[in-house]
């Protein structure tokens, strides 16, 4: 028996087979938002458990699914096809990302410039006045 054969060895002694294997599940936006909604719903012990083990899920996509949620990579934009054509790429959500970043710091310095501005015309303006009103400065 070589080694791969080993591997597919189930404990009960009966071989697997690669074409034996069920495919790989693909869960929509929308569904991954269904159940972590359906989770967040569950009040009473076991009902947690229960709800993954009816719909074949494990607790940790739950975690996966939340993370991605909270990065944004799970949205249901209506209209958009189950393959999620149309939308932006990961690539272009962190590119729209970093610029925004970018354009918040430069907005922060652009704020902080207009203060220091304000400051400055302020100090100029009460010296001007006080200029106006010295005596001791000497009119020709």
């Amino acid at each position: 028996m070589s080694q791969s054969e080993e591997s597919s060895t189930v404990s009960t002694g009966t071989k697997r087979t690669r074409k034996s294997r069920r495919p790989r599940r693909v869960f929509t936006a929308d569904y991954k938002l269904a159940i972590l909604a359906e989770y967040d719903r569950c009040t009473d012990q076991g009902e947690k458990g229960a709800l993954l083990r009816r719909e074949g899920l494990y607790s940790s996509l739950v975690t996966d699914w939340r993370r991605q949620h909270r990065e944004g990579s799970i949205v249901v934009t209506p209209g958009r096809n189950e393959g999620g054509r149309g939308g932006p790429s990961r690539s272009e959500v962190a590119r729209l990302r970093a610029e925004n970043e970018r354009l918040k710091k430069q907005l922060a310095k652009q704020e902080a410039v207009i203060e220091v501005q304000g400051k400055v015309h302020a100090l100029l303006e009460e010296l001007s006045k006080s200029a106006d009103t010295d005596p001791t400065s000497t009119e020709s």
